[in-house]
């Protein structure tokens, strides 16, 4: 749990008891270039595809396009944008992940989120449950990826208890 009293959009951090189902959010924009692709798999996924232009000619794709594991990376930098302000404890788990169209240089990609399901703890501890769907998507609106995240979030109890000790200013 982040100590200080705005979040890093700047804005007051939104504990579980300030999420609502259907809530949407909607990133700015990033382009991919060929040369992050190519770098980013050199060192994380080496496969032909993903690291030599010349050799992805002669792939499926007809060219270099972005690992899997890129596009989750993308993925996360862009939500960072949009719900850097909740209060998670932590994330514990994705459900239906699915690569749904190659990413590939100049594409212009967005990420949504849509809030699905809040459950508070069974157990009374100082959290909830929260079920996003994602998605990454072309600035024409195609789906590159989807998946749904299951994350615990804080509850304002447990904010005001962190702010209200004498570690939280530390």
């Amino acid at each position: 749990m982040a100590d200080t009293e705005l979040s890093p959009l700047g804005t007051p951090w939104r504990c579980f008891e300030d999420l609502s189902v259907g809530e949407t959010r909607r990133s700015e924009t990033l382009t991919v270039t060929q040369e992050e692709i190519v770098a980013f798999a050199k060192s994380y996924d080496p496969q032909w595809f993903h690291t030599d232009p010349e050799a992805a000619k002669a792939s499926v794709f007809g060219e270099v396009v972005a690992s899997g594991i890129h596009v989750l990376a993308l993925w996360r930098r862009l939500d960072h944008s949009i719900n850097a302000d909740i209060d998670f404890v932590c994330g514990v788990g994705w459900e239906h992940v699915r690569l749904k169209r190659a990413v590939r240089a100049g594409d212009v990609l967005y990420v949504t989120s849509e809030i699905i399901s809040l459950e508070p703890s069974r157990s009374g501890k100082d959290r909830g449950t929260a079920v996003t769907r994602y998605a990454a998507l072309t600035e024409d609106g195609i789906e590159c990826l989807t998946f749904e995240s299951i994350n615990l979030v804080y509850t304002r109890t447990a904010r005001e208890s962190r702010s209200a000790s004498p570690s939280a200013s530390a």
